[in-house]
């Protein structure tokens, strides 16, 4: 078979996942600091939990001045299934207290100052500024840097290399959705170990493609 575009490539890992009943990612808010705290839970941490772990933190603190009045001990409890689960309390409560002082109480919109919130890298300011405000952006976890790399769209060591990659490849308005469908692709097919090859639809074209 002649060699997809990337947009074709990105299309067909779509149809896949359509195909096999696998549900569209979950959109259960886009106000922007439930979405931030669970970014930061997801960190090294699965997905089932990080689901589990947000729902019952934000529950105990839906918003910014919920999240500075409770008891940090709780909050960690809360947190403890996630892993690393004292720095990520630490680093929401002076998240909410930086937000509240010097941000008027609101999450900004810009990456350099999502950046400069304890705990958010380009990952989860990605995340934010695509899920929430609509800016496009690539959110970069494991699952789009082996998927990338293994199918030959990039060479790339680290994930910041791979963002710059993408988006070199792919036009501003997939950028967003690039996330959504490589992360839910590399659980389903693309796994790092034991990839179902077989039933993959670019197995023909892949470099990395195991027979």
């Amino acid at each position: 078979m002649a060699e997809s575009t990337p947009t074709v490539i990105l299309s067909r890992m779509q149809s896949t996942l359509k195909s096999l009943g696998v549900p569209a990612p979950m959109e259960e808010s886009r106000n922007a600091f439930p979405v931030l705290i669970s970014t930061i839970i997801s960190l090294r941490t699965r997905d089932a939990v990080t689901r589990t772990v947000s729902r019952q933190v934000l529950q105990k603190a839906p918003d910014i001045d919920a999240m500075i009045s409770i008891d940090t001990a709780e909050l960690e409890q809360l947190l403890r299934p996630a892993g690393f689960y004292r720095q990520k309390a630490g680093q929401m409560k002076r998240i909410a207290t930086i937000l509240k002082n010097d941000f008027g109480g609101r999450v900004p919109d810009d990456m350099g100052s999502l950046l400069s919130l304890p705990g958010v890298g380009r990952k989860t300011a990605n995340f934010v500024m695509g899920m929430v405000f609509g800016v496009p952006s690539i959110c970069v976890d494991v699952h789009v840097h082996r998927i990338s790399n293994r199918l030959g769209l990039v060479d790339t060591r680290s994930p910041e290399e791979t963002e710059s990659a993408l988006q070199k490849l792919f036009r501003e308005t997939e950028w967003t959705g690039i996330n959504h469908i490589m992360v839910r692709f590399g659980q389903k097919i693309c796994r790092p170990a034991k990839p179902l090859c077989n039933e993959c639809p670019l197995h023909d074209q892949c470099p990395s493609g195991i027979e």
